[in-house]
């Protein structure tokens, strides 16, 4: 893990080092690429008072309570499909139709239904992660071994005590996968709604920073803000999202 995280952290410090002899070189205007200083300096006065922490919190908080919802929305998709052969084709039709819309694209529709405000926010991020969740857990379901069903069908466990005891088990690497993928699509999904759109408004959160900073020509804000989606990115992908892997699927590997 710790090689990982040193590797990303490497090359992220030598693209700032490209960064800062291309705004230093005078090639291209301050207004378009600032030096890293001001970036720096606009990034400690947003942390300290400038709303960016906030801005950060309520992102986080809308990423994760998305993902847990669409989570749970395919998790009993996939349960009910791995059961009825009639919701799976229903499931199948969804999927194939659902899965490839961008949430973004759907923003028009979901704003005529719930508004401008939190909920249509929401209900992107779920939308942007239940379908390669849903494809995630099928997978998962189905290469689960016939011996463990029989067993489950022995012990007669019931079906909550079955999926949450056996398949979900049994299928972890493809429901660690469509995690990793629902989180990267969830993050898109909610800072791209605010920028384009500016879902939440003043209450919103980094992709509302970002665009607000941007309105209002504060290059270096901007960037400060796009800073901090860099580093959170890469703290949960090459942090926790490893740390995740080297405790559970490569430690199975090895066993």
């Amino acid at each position: 893990m710790k090689n990982t995280v040193r590797g990303t952290l490497v090359w992220f410090a030598v693209l700032l080092a490209v960064w800062e002899i291309i705004a230093r070189s005078g090639v291209v205007s301050k207004l378009v690429l600032p030096p890293l200083a001001d970036v720096m300096t606009a990034f400690a006065k947003a942390l300290i008072g400038g709303g960016l922490m906030k801005s950060t919190a309520i992102s986080m908080l809308f990423v994760v309570s998305g993902i847990a919802a669409g989570a749970i929305l395919a998790f009993i998709l996939s349960a009910m499909s791995f059961q009825f052969t009639a919701i799976k084709r229903l499931a199948d039709m969804l999927t194939a139709v659902m899965h490839p819309l961008p949430g973004v694209a759907l923003l028009p529709i979901f704003i005529l239904f719930f508004g401008i405000g939190w909920r249509t926010l929401t209900v992107v991020i779920i939308h942007s992660v239940v379908w390669p969740l849903s494809v995630n857990f099928s997978a998962g379901f189905a290469s689960v071994p016939a011996v463990y069903r029989k067993i489950g069908a022995n012990y007669r466990l019931k079906p909550a005590v079955f999926f949450f005891r056996i398949m979900l088990p049994a299928s972890f690497p493809y429901v660690f996968s469509g995690l990793r993928t629902a989180w990267a699509r969830a993050w898109r999904a909610a800072v791209s709604a605010e920028m384009i759109f500016g879902i939440v408004g003043s209450g919103g959160g980094l992709g509302w920073f970002v665009y607000s900073k941007r309105i209002f020509m504060d290059t270096a804000g901007m960037y400060a803000g796009i800073l901090m989606l860099a580093l959170i990115g890469i703290a949960v992908e090459s942090g926790l999202f490893y740390f995740i892997e080297s405790k559970t699927l490569k430690k199975w590997e090895a066993a």
